[in-house]
C-alpha cells in the first residue's frame, strides 16, 4: 500500500483526524495535548503514530512536515503543530 493509500484509509468517515503522538484521552507530548484540546467537542478520530510507525513514515513523506500533530480535515491536510 502506498503512503497515499494509507492515509486515505484512516481519513475515511471523519470530518478530522488527527494524527498525534498519543491519543485524544492520553496525548504523549505538549504539543499534542495542546492540539487536542481545541478538538475535544468535535466528532474527530485520532491516529497515535508512535504505535503505527508506518504511518509515522507515510504522514512525513505525504505533508513535507516532520512535526505531529498533522491535522487533516474533510480529507486534507491543513496543517502540523496547531496549538
Amino acid at each position: 500500500m502506498n503512503d497515499k493509500d494509507l492515509i486515505q484509509n484512516e481519513l475515511k468517515g471523519y470530518r478530522v483526524v488527527v494524527f498525534m503522538k498519543g491519543s485524544l484521552e492520553k496525548p504523549r507530548c505538549c504539543v499534542s495535548a495542546q492540539s487536542v484540546n481545541q478538538f475535544k467537542a468535535a466528532d474527530c478520530k485520532t491516529v497515535d503514530v508512535l504505535q503505527k510507525r508506518e504511518m509515522y513514515d507515510a504522514l512525513q513523506r505525504y505533508t513535507n512536515y516532520t512535526h505531529f500533530p498533522q491535522v487533516f480535515v474533510d480529507g486534507r491536510f491543513v496543517g502540523s503543530n496547531l496549538a
